[in-house]
């Protein structure tokens, strides 16, 4: 039986969803948890993988064991799994859903504030330039345009023969401001490694009037990463929603 499992977590102190060496990670911690108290080994796959720091509100993962999961074994779980982990719902989906390919729309979020504040420090970037919202909202807009990002993703290491698909198709892609907290909210199908926080550094030079919106777009066009070095930090980062197609559940 394969089941899907909803959980959120606190970036801060994980290396990222994805397991690593000698380091913690989200995915490593949730495959010891369920392997000792489902007694047997249970090999998780995430629904995407978020970088160092960067937080979920909702994420999704799938496993596959043989047997009924019991009603209370939630409760069990998140007693067992470290507080900056909590697990919402485990249930079966049909046979072969895969939680990253199958997913039809992610959106993220990120939150900048305008005053520094101690309290806000882990979730939010203090950014202390004065920032022209409306230019940033524009060429906001001018990112639904385009579908190859390659000039917003760090390069990893692929085979000669193999082609890297930075191609995404982006929904949404708006900031929003209340009480000196601003908000970049983007919604697409899929995203590219570091997609989110290179649109955002580009977007806040854009704000800071050093870019003008048609050298923005111009950046897009040229496909080549090295235009976009300013990665703004992971701490204001949060997935907050995955999307399914209704007919995986059972």
């Amino acid at each position: 039986m394969r089941f899907f499992i909803e959980l959120a977590y606190n970036g801060k102190y994980f290396f990222g969803w994805q397991i690593q060496k000698k380091v913690s990670t989200v995915e490593e911690k949730l495959e010891y948890c369920l392997s000792k108290l489902l007694k047997t080994s249970i090999n998780v796959v995430g629904a995407g993988r978020t970088d160092k720091g960067v937080h979920a509100k909702q994420m999704f993962a799938h496993f596959d064991y043989e047997e009924k999961i019991e009603n209370n074994f939630i409760d069990r779980l998140n007693i067992f799994l470290p507080k900056s982990i909590k697990v919402f719902n485990i249930f079966p989906v049909k046979k072969n859903i895969h939680a990253r390919f199958d997913a039809i729309k992610r959106t993220y979020k990120y939150y900048l504030t305008r005053e520094k504040n101690p309290f806000k420090q882990d979730f939010s970037w203090y950014c202390f330039y004065p920032l022209n919202i409306q230019k940033m909202n524009i060429a906001s807009k001018k990112i639904m345009e385009y579908k190859d990002f390659s000039s917003f993703c760090k390069r990893k290491r692929t085979n000669k023969n193999e082609k890297e698909n930075n191609i995404c198709q982006i929904y949404h892609a708006y900031w929003s401001e209340e009480n000196n907290i601003l908000c970049f909210t983007i919604e697409a199908n899929r995203f590219l490694r570091s997609m989110v926080r290179a649109i955002i550094g580009k977007l806040i030079d854009v704000g800071r009037n050093k870019v003008s919106i048609n050298e923005f777009t111009k950046i897009i066009e040229l496909k080549n990463s090295n235009f976009c070095k300013l990665i703004v930090p992971a701490c204001g980062l949060f997935l907050t929603q995955i999307l399914y197609p209704e007919d995986i559940f059972l």
